[in-house]
Order: structure tokens, then sequence, then C-alpha cells
């Protein structure tokens, strides 16, 4: 929270990336240290810190332009799409057994919040974001989902338990 630290769905952790508030010009570089958002519309997460500095924690979300400093190919790796996220391991359960007829392999990742634990959905281990994110189009037309694509090469976004 006090670190200039940031989450992201699809880079790399540890990537060192430059964040412009397109309102006001004020700049933070920030480490991708964990997953998220879980929000469709939103592209990043900052710490606390990270937020002060470019001056988005009294409106909260503000447009920003993205600059990776350092890391790898952001682009390769393995990725998921993220289906759903249910409170009910049941509902999970049973949207995972529908995809696992089109769809391998179909994970189910359980997660700890205040709120309680959450089931997240996730279809596919896919070589390259592009290659995910036409899976992910893909699942919007035929199924009608809202996905999320992430990258899973990292333990704490991975496979889940299934």
């Amino acid at each position: 929270m006090n670190r200039l630290t940031a989450a992201h769905r699809t880079l790399a952790f540890d990537t060192i990336v430059k964040v412009t508030n397109l309102t006001n010009g004020r700049t933070a570089t920030v480490r991708i240290t964990d997953r998220g958002p879980f929000v469709e519309n939103r592209i990043i997460d900052l710490s606390y810190a990270a937020a002060q500095q470019i001056g988005s924690v009294g409106p909260g979300v503000v447009p920003v332009k993205l600059e990776v400093l350092s890391g790898g190919d952001p682009t390769a790796g393995y990725f998921t799409i993220q289906v759903g996220a249910f409170k009910d391991r049941d509902n999970a359960e049973r949207l995972k057994a529908r995809l696992g007829v089109d769809y391998d392999p179909i994970t189910i990742q359980r997660v700890a919040t205040d709120d309680g634990d959450f089931y997240r959905v996730r279809v596919g281990k896919i070589a390259g974001e592009q290659n995910a994110r036409q899976t992910a189009d893909q699942l919007r037309a035929k199924e009608g989902f809202k996905p999320l694509v992430f990258r899973i090469d990292d333990v704490s976004s991975g496979g889940g338990d299934q």
C-alpha cells in the first residue's frame, strides 16, 4: 500500500511501468507485484502511494497511459481467461462442467477476501497474449461472457483448485 506498486492482469511480475495520469500529467514509476484489476474497464490498480503520486486518490479512477520501462516480453508467456467469479462454489462447479464440454482446461481458483471466499472460473492455458485475447473474443461472442485475460506464468494467478 505504501510502496510504488501496482496490479496488472497480463504484465509479468517485477515489470517496471511508468503510469501517467492523462488528466494532470503527473507520473509514477511502479513495479507489478499483483494481479488485477478484476473490473473490465480498468487496466491497472495502483497502490495508495502510487495513486497519491499521480493524483488519483480523490477521483479514484482516472485515464492513464502505461509505458513499460523494463521486464520481459509482455505478450509472451501463458494466459488464462476468467469468465466468472462466484461466492457459491456449486455455481462455479456448474459453470466448469458446462464449459468443460467445449474448452480445456477449466479451472476454479479459490480466493479468500475480507468478504469471504470467491471462486474464479478460468478457461485455458494459452500460449501468447494475442491467442488468449482471440479466445476471449470467442467466449464473449459464443457464450456472452465479459472475459478477463490474465497471465498465469506465476504461482499466485495460476490454475487454482481445479
